[in-house]
């Protein structure tokens, strides 16, 4: 019989064995978080291989020890509950792609992490819908008729979040809509204005104003009175645009 084969058999029923004898101990003495926990695994692995002294190539034990090693309390201290596949790999401190890819699949088939979209995973359901309406385009940030809404500038009440990014699009995650609008570069990297809150970043109320007429020639706004002019006039000059200015001078004069 192979050899590779025959140790490999050995290490299962070996860890079999162990698995039944922890069983048998007290809940106190082994949490069922240590008990599933891919650094239990390791340890018993370890003895196996130090108690029949099996020579096991270096560069082979360390990927086995970093594949299972626990990075779940890192992703649960995260204040984040939304992660891109970039994210994950920086707070893994993990340079290798496929690593990751083994690890986000891994915790994903466990429950640990909630696939969202291609590339986009979050702790559970209940994630930040304004988080992750940041994070599927960026760069981007909450404005339009989320922040106008909220700021009791328009009336009506909008069931999609609008977000300001380099493209225009709609989509729908989980019931949810997020509807993109396209922003030209200047004034998309320009933070004046922008705050970032609770792990994204959304518009003040002025900012929000000014990307809806550089955006739509004619808007109807219910309630401008809480506008400061002064802070749109000097926020004006980003956005380059002469009519734009025009249609700011109206708005005010109509107040």
């Amino acid at each position: 019989m192979n050899k590779s084969l025959t140790i490999r058999s050995q290490i299962v029923n070996y860890l079999k064995s162990m698995s039944l004898w922890l069983c048998c101990l007290p809940l106190d003495t082994f949490t069922i978080s240590h008990i599933i926990s891919g650094t239990l695994v390791v340890y018993l692995l370890d003895i196996f291989i130090q108690q029949f002294k099996l020579k096991v190539p270096n560069i082979g034990y360390l990927w086995f020890i970093n594949m299972e090693k626990d990075y779940l309390p890192t992703l649960l201290r995260s204040n984040n509950t939304v992660f891109t596949f970039k994210e994950l790999s920086l707070l893994w401190n993990e340079t290798d792609v496929k690593l990751t890819k083994k690890r986000v699949y891994r915790y994903s088939k466990m429950g640990k992490l909630y696939p969202i979209r291609k590339g986009i995973y979050a702790k559970d359901k209940n994630y930040d819908k304004l988080e992750l309406a940041n994070k599927i385009f960026t760069p981007a940030y909450i404005s339009l008729e989320t922040v106008l809404s909220k700021e009791g500038i328009v009336f009506q009440h909008y069931d999609q979040i609008f977000v300001v990014s380099y493209l225009s699009r709609e989509i729908s995650c989980n019931g949810q809509t997020y509807v993109f609008r396209r922003m030209k570069d200047v004034v998309l990297t320009n933070s004046i204005n922008i705050e970032k809150r609770n792990n994204y970043h959304i518009a003040s109320k002025e900012r929000a104003f000014l990307d809806t007429i550089y955006l739509n020639k004619n808007y109807h706004f219910d309630n401008l009175s809480s506008i400061n002019w002064d802070i749109c006039f000097e926020m004006l000059p980003i956005y380059d645009n002469k009519a734009m200015g025009k249609r700011l001078n109206s708005y005010r004069k109509s107040t």
